[in-house]
């Protein structure tokens, strides 16, 4: 490389790296955004931060009902479009827009600089894409999600026309559905992250041969949502439910799960130190969230192995988010933000400043169905994050939560964010999809019509800068650019020069911002033998998510040296930092990660939920062998009475077989309070054997009422699902005391059973019982035996609910329907 080139790329970096900074007085986040203004005066206002405009960058017809939307080096903004989205219900011939040739890709253009596109061409039309949810481009190859495949476009000639096509990856659920495949996003190791909803069974064979089984038991939404199986094996030997997030090589090898068990995660956002961020829709209507990732983690929307809702396995006391996401059952990691009743969407980092410095690091996430853009400033707790939701755009001032509105004349809440990105001029882009409702389930307007506005600073323009893939200089601006795929293009094509370009990088590790050096970080481990001695040294930074960031690349790139990294940073003073190792081990023999383990397990504090999951997934299929070193180099005490709540938690996350004595003790102790008896009685019925069993029927025989009541719940329910080998011959005393209490039950009971009695007699004694707490247990008992039949179910399911036995209430969820009128759906998005 000539003294020049070295020069400019000097210049570039410097440009980049130490650019001018505002001054002490910009407010903080939340100041900016604690009051927000309208930009513009029409019925298409949007409200903004001071210091911002919103303005209409491109709408239909220049493209139609836009999905998701991602940025090429050149600044253009690349749609999918969903016109034919559940055409099976939006038919042509009811006036609903339709593209007989399949769905399309469009590119977006500002050609002269004013602000807004004035050029719209489509770069494809293929009938392979049925209502594509994703797009990323990276170079000339645009990917393109679209159940049940990656489609990997390829434009060899720079024309925006594809010259030829590969199905990436195939065998996704969720064809025509928006529970299935959602966009592939560049990860900054310079890998494939991309993200699927439950819409399952997901069965994908990699381009190595390995194959991924991942699915539940839900099935609808469409009339090719109609099969999913729960409880499948991966060639990794483990059971992935539900919606996944993964990781794939370019080349289409290495598939791995990243975490699972969401509902429908519309896609994942990355930053540049490697933490993955999503959000996820409920179903019913007030549990929505925004979290991290934590890598393997278990997101809690079904039961473990996918067979059961939540509303199957809520406990009593329950509160719906608890429940919702499995918040109190061990091996499941904090939900996060619960955001409420909506329909989340796009998501994505904003790692820039182009819009002042008070926004560098914002999270932003779209709400279709809130008619907002929620922004947060990820704040680290322990070994995890705390986020505080704050509005960033809205189409309305006023609350959406509880306002009636009419459709036709408020048309702020048309307004429906499908997806968010940052160009490369570090400017905002939001597509609309613009309807009534949300998206195909209900949609309404039949035109197709759809907008992308433009987020940007009042007093200054924002120049779109010149990325030249083709030579170092334009490589390292893309590295350095906000713009997540475009700079994601930059590493590869860096990462492909090797050696050559190691000076240059090391350059960017002298930067005062953070999130550039973790990209140095991440392309230097990826420089070969000398770029990963560069980032050894690293591993003792004083920051400590560099110190994450140097972990992660390690452990990629330089796998064989893990246990020796491990050993550096199992002693390090941030549980983040310490997190990741734990995470790291979770493949390493116990024999070689033991000793490791214990360490990082000694420094968990009773009160930091992500750590304990951390620890949870190094010792998966370790429990029986680890708890022994609990118990002689953790525990202070050996009676399990005397446990410290720390020791108490990590026997809970493990709930090994042989802790079973041990949990029964503290369950019967009165010296303990009733939340860590509770506690200790949950972990053991999360223990699949038959001695847990056992162990549960002997206390539902207690002299204490509260210890057999809760033993005798757990009884029941399991009866049904884990232990239902075990519990064949168990009958609840419940069900046969409390009946000779009450004689006109066993004459209700009579009749009930009895076939040759007419249905309306037997639904008018079945009511009578679900009175009842006696016969309550009685009609759950023939429910779950699957000998209550359904027309009886449905005419008792209103006074089942009203049970005055909050048990019988919670174990009805499993066997009942609530009726339509107390019933609350899901607010499905697009």
């Amino acid at each position: 490389m000539s003294i020049r080139s070295r020069q400019f790329i000097f210049m570039c970096v410097l440009a980049f790296l130490f650019g001018c900074q505002q001054q002490q007085t910009t407010p903080s986040f939340e100041e900016s955004v604690s009051s927000l203004h309208p930009s513009g005066e029409d019925s298409d206002t949007l409200y903004v931060p001071e210091g911002l405009k919103a303005e209409l960058w491109a709408e239909s017809p220049q493209f139609y009902n836009p999905t998701n939307i991602d940025v090429d080096n050149r600044g253009r903004i690349w749609v999918t479009e969903a016109v034919d989205y559940r055409d099976f219900q939006n038919k042509p011939e009811n006036g609903f827009k339709h593209f007989p040739k399949g769905d399309r890709v469009v590119i977006l253009e500002d050609t002269n600089g004013d602000g807004r596109a004035d050029s719209s061409k489509v770069f494809v039309q293929d009938e392979d894409l049925q209502a594509p949810l994703g797009i990323a481009v990276f170079g000339n190859k645009v990917v393109v999600s679209s159940s049940p495949s990656v489609i990997v476009y390829t434009d060899e000639d720079g024309d925006d026309k594809p010259d030829h096509k590969e199905t990436f990856l195939t065998g996704f659920g969720g064809y025509d559905h928006d529970h299935g495949l959602h966009a592939v996003v560049g990860g900054p190791d310079g890998k494939w992250y991309l993200n699927a909803g439950n819409a399952g069974p997901h069965i994908v064979t990699d381009q190595s041969g390995w194959t991924l089984r991942a699915g539940s038991i839900y099935t609808g939404g469409s009339p090719y949502n109609t099969e999913n199986s729960p409880g499948m094996v991966s060639d990794d030997g483990r059971v992935w439910v539900g919606g996944l997030a993964l990781r794939v090589n370019p080349d289409g090898t290495g598939l791995k799960v990243m975490g699972h068990n969401f509902r429908n995660s519309y896609e994942l956002a990355l930053d540049s130190y490697g933490n993955m961020w999503q959000n996820d829709n409920d179903d019913q209507v007030q549990s929505n969230r925004t979290t991290w990732l934590m890598e393997g983690g278990n997101a809690g929307y079904f039961s473990r192995d996918g067979s059961r809702y939540w509303q199957a396995d809520r406990r009593p006391g329950q509160d719906i988010p608890s429940a919702h996401w499995h918040q109190k059952d061990p091996g499941v990691m904090p939900a996060g933000d619960i955001t409420g009743a909506g329909a989340p969407t796009g998501i994505m980092l904003y790692e820039s400043d182009a819009l002042g410095p008070q926004y560098q690091g914002m999270m932003l996430s779209a709400d279709a169905g809130r008619n907002v853009i929620f922004g947060y400033k990820p704040q680290k707790k322990g070994a995890g994050f705390t986020l505080k939701r704050q509005k960033f755009i809205s189409s309305v001032k006023r609350s959406t939560a509880d306002y009636v509105w009419n459709e036709e004349v408020d048309r702020d809440k048309w307004f429906r964010p499908s997806d968010v990105a940052v160009g490369t001029d570090g400017a905002i882009y939001i597509a609309d999809w613009y309807d009534p409702v949300v998206g195909g389930h209900q949609m309404r307007d039949k035109r197709g019509y759809g907008r992308i506005y433009r987020i940007s600073p009042e007093d200054r323009l924002l120049i779109t800068p010149d990325i030249n893939l083709q030579t170092t200089e334009g490589q390292i601006k893309a590295l350095l650019n906000p713009a997540v795929n475009v700079r994601y293009s930059g590493f590869r094509r860096l990462m492909s020069q090797g050696d050559k370009v190691l000076g240059d990088v090391k350059q960017i590790l002298s930067s005062k911002k953070d999130h550039l050096r973790a990209r140095a970080v991440w392309l230097l481990a990826n420089l070969g033998p000398n770029g990963i001695e560069e980032v050894e040294k690293i591993l003792s930074d004083s920051d400590e998510k560099i110190r994450v960031t140097a972990f992660r690349a390690l452990r990629q790139t330089n796998p064989g040296s893990l246990l020796d990294y491990a050993r550096i940073l199992a002693g390090d003073p941030s549980p983040a930092v310490r997190r990741e190792v734990a995470i790291a081990l979770r493949d390493i023999s116990f024999e070689d990660s033991h000793e490791l383990i214990l360490e990082l397990a000694r420094y968990y504090d009773g009160d930091d939920p992500w750590y304990l999951h951390s620890l949870g997934i190094s010792l998966e299929k370790k429990e029986e062998e680890f708890y022994p070193m609990i118990k002689q180099n953790i525990a202070e005490e050996s009676n399990p009475v005397q446990w410290s709540d720390k020791v108490a938690d990590l026997v809970w996350e493990l709930h090994p077989k042989s802790a079973i004595e041990d949990l029964k003790h503290r369950i019967e102790s009165q010296e303990l309070s009733k939340g860590q008896r509770l506690r200790a009685i949950t972990a053991l019925g999360f223990i699949d054997s038959k001695k847990a069993a056992e162990t549960m029927i002997s206390l539902s025989e207690s002299e204490f009422s509260s210890i057999a009541q809760e033993a005798s719940w757990w009884l029941q329910y399991r009866k049904t699902n884990d232990w239902s080998e075990y519990l064949e011959d168990w009958q609840d005393p419940l069900e046969k005391d409390p009946l000779k209490k009450h004689p006109e039950m066993l004459e209700w009971k009579k009749i009930v059973s009895n076939r040759s009695i007419s249905d309306n007699r037997r639904i008018e004694a079945a009511r009578m019982m679900a009175k009842n707490s006696a016969g309550g247990i009685f009609l759950v008992s023939l429910a779950a035996r699957d000998e209550l039949p359904s027309r009886i179910k449905q005419a008792v399911s209103k006074d089942i609910f009203k049970n005055p036995d909050r048990y019988i209430r919670t174990l009805a969820e499993q066997y009942f329907d609530r009726p339509a009128g107390e019933k609350t759906y899901d607010i499905q998005k697009i």
